[in-house]
């Protein structure tokens, strides 16, 4: 594989929800691996507000985190400390080392408050160059169909 690139995604996302980050470029030789996947909340003086992430391959990943589901790549969870001076609590991140995406990501994030509570994304990836055959096992991994 051949790096072409280093690209950064973040935003923010309502609670609950799933939201589609379009990567796909329409080619099979080149793909995406996440290097770093981080939540934050938006209101980091809430005290007791805290948030997890998943990141995946597919929209139908489900709403915890499952290691055993190959279309899951990324897990993140935020504790809040409640002091908008200081920093936030420790932030975890987990990537799958072996991650290779070369269609799209989808993230879903819960906060542990009721309502929309909105909390930020923020994700790394280097973009790689590969044969197309790479590209085409790796599509069918993202699947789960491996």
């Amino acid at each position: 594989m051949k790096k072409i690139g280093s690209y950064t995604c973040r935003g923010a996302i309502d609670s609950l929800t799933i939201e589609r980050i379009i990567l796909f470029d329409g080619r099979f030789d080149t793909g995406y691996v996440v290097t770093k996947f981080m939540i934050l909340t938006t209101d980091p003086d809430n005290s007791g507000l805290d948030g997890f992430g998943i990141l995946a391959t597919q929209a139908d990943m489900g709403t915890t985190w499952d290691l055993s589901d190959g279309t899951q790549v990324g897990w993140a969870s935020m504790p809040n400390n409640g002091s908008a001076t200081g920093p936030p609590g420790t932030p975890f991140e987990l990537i799958d080392r072996d991650n290779l995406v070369v269609e799209d990501l989808h993230i879903y994030a819960e906060t542990n408050a009721t309502g929309p509570n909105p909390i930020n994304y923020y994700i790394e990836m280097d973009k790689y160059e590969f044969t197309e055959s790479r590209g085409a096992l790796a599509m069918v991994r993202n699947q789960s169909q491996s």
